[in-house]
């Protein structure tokens, strides 16, 4: 089963407007660990999480990370771990292992490092088109996408028309 897992970025913007459910319309086990956790600092994102966490027994801890750390470190040039590091210390330490694993993040340094190491990568849009094929109604689809530009993801109007455009090719 594939492990995907979670950055701040996309619990954020989900957890913002109280859509974290979203997440569960991938088909793999959903991983959000401690060190992306402490990331969401912001209300209502903390508490939603929390929440998340505790009703959907979302995954939070993967032991085969812990090898991958300071490597993980190496590659994206940071001393501490933080978030990025166990993101991509997963993608390391599953990768290794010819194990699939995926990565939801709207960071573009994560997501760019995740894809090249071989993870497969999406965003906040890619789990709301997701969730759109899994039966989520084309309306609501484009209504989540409005209220996440409106409560902080701030997408460009490029962006806005790409996602619009994913959801009803999803919906067709």
């Amino acid at each position: 089963m594939t492990r995907i897992f979670l950055d701040a970025t996309t619990l954020i913007a989900l957890g913002t407007i109280g859509e974290l459910e979203q997440l569960l319309s991938f088909s793999g086990e959903v991983v959000a660990l401690p060190t992306v956790q402490r990331e969401v600092t912001t209300e209502p994102a903390q508490t939603n999480l929390s929440r998340f966490i505790a009703q959907d027994a979302v995954t939070t801890t993967d032991p085969a990370i812990q090898d991958r750390v300071e490597q993980a470190k190496e590659v994206l040039g940071e001393v501490e771990q933080n978030g990025d590091v166990s993101l991509i210390a997963a993608v390391l330490a599953y990768t290794a292992e010819d194990r699939p694993v995926g990565v939801v993040s709207d960071d573009q340094r994560v997501r760019t490092t995740a894809r090249g190491l071989g993870a497969t990568v999406t965003g906040t849009v890619g789990v709301i088109v997701r969730a759109v094929e899994k039966g989520l109604d084309r309306e609501a689809a484009h209504d989540l996408v409005r209220r996440i530009d409106s409560h902080g993801l701030h997408m460009t109007g490029t962006l806005r028309e790409k996602a619009d455009e994913l959801i009803d090719e999803a919906a067709r």
